[in-house]
């Protein structure tokens, strides 16, 4: 059983940043945010998701909006506790566990400091795998569960719950209901029994993050190429299959901010020379890369972008003109690779034109 102490955050933050493709918020901010929690409360139990009781009450947590709000809109943690404080007087249940609802960036952390202070463990596993920009692209929700009741906060207090017939439904009132709260707002939903979470949840997915930023970690230490351990790194996981398939200079970033999510293009020119520009699909998260028409990672798989000299990961609201990158993609496990979950979280969900072919082929 490991327990979240401060000395795994740095780690946790740089592999949940991996993980999130670009989007889930800045991790940075979310570490700072567990590391005090923990400091006041004590260290958080990460409990693998086969030892999760089958009657324990567990709800779901994280942040929604842009991720470019969050750099001037700084949390302090209060908002996601008046959400399960919102929750939990909604549902009449005080909660035994947290999960996360997506594996990636600032909500890999929100559940830490909200366990930490609550005094419950943190599921090792999540409802997405990866980050994705809307609150119904869940295995959650693609194996049965109710998104709803979806308790929303914000940080001047306000609150509001939304049950709605689905969770497409929830998620359109609660980004209406975000924008209107700024942009930026805090979330519990999905709940579920012990029971029910292990046959719905992407497992292993919080060590993961943590496997992934102390392979990075070690590799600079030791003067390794740090995109060979990570691929080796992702060969002994679920998730299998990792390839580095672009290399260049961000030469173009067009992005705005459009119903409540941060879309754009950003374009990768290759250093070799003749080599077509590769152009990555941003909505919140890395979507799609492509290389003269030709697909080369697109959703559920990971599109991510690493810093080509430090191997830090570069989430969408930090990406420049001028910096040089590599492009890691990384598929997803068999759980979300189901027609099932393709219908829900495939690329014609994002309205790409285009049919899911896995990395490996």
């Amino acid at each position: 059983m490991t327990t979240i102490t401060p000395d795994l955050l740095d780690d946790l933050a740089v592999g949940a940043a991996v993980l999130g493709t670009g989007g889930g918020g800045d991790p940075y901010t979310g570490k700072l945010l567990a590391r005090s929690a923990i400091e006041a409360h004590g260290p958080v139990e990460l409990m693998p998701l086969e030892s999760v009781p089958d009657a324990a009450r567990i709800a779901a947590c994280g942040a929604m909006g842009a991720p470019t709000i969050l750099i001037e809109k700084v949390p302090s943690g209060a908002e996601l506790d008046l959400a399960f404080d919102t929750y939990e007087r909604h549902t009449g249940h005080v909660l035994d566990a947290i999960i996360p609802f997506e594996a990636g960036g600032m909500n890999s952390m929100a559940p830490i400091f909200a366990a930490a202070k609550r005094r419950v463990p943190v599921i090792d596993a999540d409802g997405m795998g990866r980050a994705f920009p809307q609150l119904e692209m869940e295995t959650f929700n693609v194996y049965g569960v109710d998104a709803n009741p979806v308790a929303v906060a914000d940080e001047k207090g306000n609150t509001v719950v939304v049950q709605a017939r689905d969770a497409a439904r929830s998620e359109w009132l609660a980004r209406g209901v975000t924008i209107r709260m700024g942009g930026q707002s805090w979330l519990v939903n999905y709940g579920m029994d012990g029971a029910t979470a292990k046959r719905v949840s992407v497992p292993g997915t919080m060590s993961l993050a943590i496997g992934i930023g102390r392979t990075l970690r070690k590799a600079r230490v030791g003067r390794r190429d740090p995109m060979a351990e990570l691929v080796a790194f992702f060969a002994g996981t679920h998730y299998k299959h990792a390839k580095v398939i672009a290399s260049g200079k961000i030469s173009d970033v067009a992005r705005s901010v459009k119903n409540g999510w941060s879309v754009g293009v950003a374009t990768v020119t290759p250093f070799e020379a003749g080599q077509a520009p590769v152009t990555i699909a941003i909505q919140n998260e890395y979507l799609a890369a492509e290389q003269e028409g030709r697909v080369l990672a697109i959703v559920p798989d990971l599109v991510c972008l690493l810093d080509l000299d430090t191997a830090e990961p570069i989430t969408t609201e930090r990406l420049r003109y001028g910096q040089r990158v590599n492009v890691l993609a990384v598929q997803t496990p068999p759980i979300m690779r189901t027609p099932e979950a393709l219908a829900v979280f495939g690329p014609r969900c994002f309205g790409l034109d285009k049919d899911y072919v896995p990395i490996a082929g």
